[in-house]
């Protein structure tokens, strides 16, 4: 069983941007005129007119914004505001009767997720993607990377939203390393890259095979197991291997057929990562 240093990777979760439950408020059509006259909403709220006289109104914004049809009695008209302003109104069929919606922005929000949420060592870089709650292109979002024994995140890259307030970050972790997105007063909820260590395994001189470990540090004085795999295809240590000053071990090639890798068990890995395996090799002696 494959064993994790956190109980669950964050690596896709999403910290969903934007209004979390979407309003509505409602405006009476009386005789008197709009009532209440004035409401104040946040963007993607909605307001429902309501026509509760005894003749038609229709509601029209004065920059032409919205618009409804002729409201009869007991008919209504939902508009959504999904930008942040004032927007003053009129009945078209009584133009003294007025009214205004205040919309107020969004709180700041961003979501951040990752493409890889486990990597091997020096083999490539993750993707981070996210969008901000804003929607549009050219906004500010700084990335932070906490690494494992790090005592606090610290920003590494700022990038530029594009259209629809997306954006992306790709980069090379080299050992467990937790993610955030800021983006004005808001941070996004972590996500978190864990990292295996690289080992190969290659044949060496004639009749040898050299294997190495490679991280963050040095792997000297660590074990490494050298696995068979057997008829019921599961990975059987037979010989264990510590290594050298360069992380390194050159040793004979098995006698007995069969397919081999190197293990490296997560004690082993040390903090900070995953336990890992090499590539295989085939003896067929």
């Amino acid at each position: 069983m494959r064993r994790t240093l956190i109980p669950a990777v964050a690596a896709l979760a999403l910290a969903a941007p934007g209004h979390a439950v979407a309003a509505t408020a409602t405006v009476n059509i009386v005789k008197a005129g709009f009532d209440p006259g004035r409401v104040t909403i946040t963007a993607t709220d909605s307001v429902t007119w309501v026509n509760r006289d005894t003749v038609n109104h229709q509601v029209v914004s004065d920059t032409g914004a919205f618009a409804s049809p002729t409201l009869r009695p007991g008919q209504r008209y939902t508009f959504t505001f999904r930008a942040a302003g004032t927007y003053r109104y009129r009945d078209a069929l009584e133009p003294a009767e007025r009214g205004t919606v205040v919309v107020r922005g969004l709180p700041p929000a961003v979501s951040l997720a990752v493409n890889v949420p486990i990597l091997t060592f020096g083999t490539g870089e993750i993707k981070l993607t996210g969008t901000v709650n804003s929607g549009v292109a050219g906004e500010t979002v700084t990335v932070l990377a906490q690494p494992y024994g790090a005592a606090a995140p610290t920003a590494i890259a700022v990038v530029k939203t594009v259209a629809n307030g997306a954006f992306e970050a790709q980069l090379h972790p080299t050992i467990l390393t937790s993610y955030t997105a800021q983006y004005k007063t808001a941070t996004s909820q972590p996500v978190t890259v864990q990292v295996r260590p690289r080992i190969t395994l290659l044949p060496g001189k004639r009749g040898w095979f050299l294997t190495r470990v490679l991280g963050q540090g040095s792997y000297a004085g660590h074990w490494v197991y050298l696995q068979r795999k057997n008829q019921f295809g599961q990975w059987v240590s037979v010989q264990r291997y510590g290594l050298g000053r360069l992380s390194g071990k050159l040793f004979r090639i098995p006698r007995t057929r069969g397919t081999y890798r190197i293990f490296l068990t997560i004690n082993q890995a040390g903090p900070g990562y995953l336990e890992s395996w090499s590539g295989t090799q085939t003896v067929r002696r």
